[in-house]
């Protein structure tokens, strides 16, 4: 019986020490102190991998999550009335990738209802290829967001026309912002393997249990450089 004992205790000791030595493995990546919500993950070469979320005392795992280990790319936390209901919601933007000419971001927008639901975010590079139409000569550069056409021309002296794509492309950069309670995409428009005229500017809407487009834009990202013609927003 007291041998019995003794391996039950040893066996119970070795499950704590490989439990401890396995939460060890995970770091601290991103927090936001005042509303005791923290990111950890394990670091693996150059990818923050196997996330866990410390969300006011309760633990949620996200196994399948990405983010680099660069600090300046550290995952985003928000935790912001989005909905316009009243209740904050957790937002969590991971970046997949960078580099010259491109960023990668993921959004995650969580609602608290006795624990955290996930909620869909539709896919901003989806919304473009529904509501956006563009077409690029050497000269100029169109995008008609609905009923709105916005106009780029493009210097002869800025591009060569050897070098521009058939048409205007959109993907390489995407970035996700949390401004005055409202989720943004930004997805810049390229032209050419180095030359980018502006983005595509997405405000969302929680409608039909979803976050929606509920306005498209297009911005040139320098007047000074671009001339533009840039109407307001097309909303739905």
């Amino acid at each position: 019986m007291k041998k019995y004992i003794i391996l039950l205790l040893t066996i119970f000791l070795i499950v704590v020490t490989i439990a401890e030595a396995k939460n060890e493995e995970y770091e601290l990546v991103s927090k936001l102190s005042h509303e005791k919500i923290t990111l950890y993950a394990k670091k693996i070469g150059d990818l923050y991998q196997d996330f866990k979320i410390d969300f006011k005392g309760e633990t949620y795992f996200r196994p399948f999550w990405i983010n680099v280990t660069n600090p300046a790319y550290a995952p985003q936390i928000h935790y912001e009335d989005i909905n316009k209901d009243g209740e904050k919601e957790l937002i969590i933007i991971l970046t997949k990738g960078y580099g010259t000419g491109l960023l990668d971001e993921e959004v995650h927008v969580y609602r608290d209802t006795h624990g955290l639901i996930d909620v869909l975010v539709d896919n901003p590079m989806a919304i473009i290829y529904k509501n956006v139409k563009t077409s690029l000569t050497t000269t100029t550069a169109e995008i008609k967001v609905g009923d709105i056409t916005y106009t780029v021309d493009i210097p002869p002296l800025d591009i060569l026309p050897s070098n521009l794509f058939d048409d205007i492309a959109f993907g390489n950069i995407i970035h996700y912002e949390v401004q005055d309670n409202q989720l943004i995409a930004k997805v810049s428009g390229q032209v050419s393997p180095v030359s980018f005229i502006g983005e595509i500017v997405i405000v969302y809407e929680y409608r039909a249990k979803m976050y929606q487009a509920k306005s498209i834009k297009f911005l040139p990202y320098s007047l000074k450089r671009w001339k533009t013609k840039s109407p307001d927003p097309q909303s739905f």
